[in-house]
């Protein structure tokens, strides 16, 4: 079962029919006692990193996650992806959970937010099995990942080369929304549970 974090922001339920559309059991959990039967956890997010911060940590999700990435994938999911990193520099510096190395900046070229689809490359990791170089995913961001070396598993460029994908041990992120991405984000949602 993949057990969905419901700390009062992100689009719970479009990840939730994506999965339950390729035939996973999910559970939209409020509280970290409610993820103990779950064997992947996901942590989708639009909104604020302040203050999607601040609820993860309210709600003790934090000190939880810590505990499970030891033996339980994790898949943070466009602002959720920026939570794993250390900081973002979103209306000031703030904290992140430190996950995986690198911070959230703003963009400072284009029409922001950066919308649409983009392709992605440098695909390097078994969260892109069956998928091609330059396969097209949906963004919606207005602050763009920077992260060190081989933490970084897929890039994208909006004006500039950003990472699209992080992974460090059993956590990953992406910074596009897979589950508005059609047929290839499907494929990425499959390959998270069946084969990282």
């Amino acid at each position: 079962m993949t057990g969905i974090l419901d700390y009062g922001m992100g689009n719970l339920r479009s990840v939730q029919k994506a999965f339950e559309y390729l035939g996973e059991r999910c559970a939209v959990c409020s509280e970290p006692k409610e993820l103990n039967g779950c064997s992947r956890l996901v942590l989708p997010g639009v909104g604020s990193f302040a203050a999607g911060m601040r609820n993860l940590c309210g709600k003790g999700f934090e000190k939880y996650l810590r505990q499970r990435i030891a033996d339980t994938p994790l898949l943070g999911i466009c602002l959720g992806m920026q939570f794993l990193l250390e900081e973002s520099d979103e209306e000031g510096v703030h904290r992140g959970l430190g996950l995986v190395s690198g911070h959230a900046e703003r963009f400072t070229q284009g029409k922001i937010p950066h919308t649409g689809w983009n392709a992605v490359y440098g695909l390097r990791s078994p969260l892109f099995a069956d998928l091609p170089e330059g396969a097209q995913f949906y963004f919606v961001h207005s602050y763009r990942a920077t992260t060190a070396g081989d933490e970084a598993i897929a890039t994208c460029e909006y004006h500039t080369e950003f990472a699209a994908a992080v992974n460090k041990g059993h956590v990953y992120g992406v910074q596009f929304h897979p589950e508005k991405s059609g047929e290839v984000g499907l494929q990425l949602l499959s390959n998270f549970i069946g084969k990282i």
